[in-house]
């Protein structure tokens, strides 16, 4: 499993608001790949794609938006991204189906 993280604490010096923590959590999957059947380019771009999600969620949250949209977001480059088993790069079952 892949996982990644991103959070921050908001800079609240001189201001009466709460500080605001922004985190986003996203996995690339529970298949059965071992990092000795990767190459060096194969696990760069599982990060790479891994990155984009984790950053374009992020930028949601840290724009003001739900939570929902920043996992939706992030979701759907995940599922767009042929690495990952979702979307269309998902593994069919055996009923031929995604």
């Amino acid at each position: 499993m892949v996982t990644a993280l991103a959070f921050t604490m908001a800079d609240t010096a001189g201001s009466k608001e709460p500080e605001k923590m922004i985190s986003i959590a996203i996995h690339g999957g529970a298949g059965v790949i071992s990092r000795d059947q990767l190459g060096p380019d194969d696990g760069a771009a599982y990060r790479t794609g891994l990155a984009e999600a984790l950053d374009a969620g992020y930028a949601v949250l840290e724009a003001g938006g739900s939570s929902l949209d920043a996992v939706t977001t992030a979701v759907r480059l995940l599922e767009d991204n042929p690495l990952f088993n979702a979307g269309k790069g998902a593994v069919l079952a055996h009923d031929g189906y995604a």
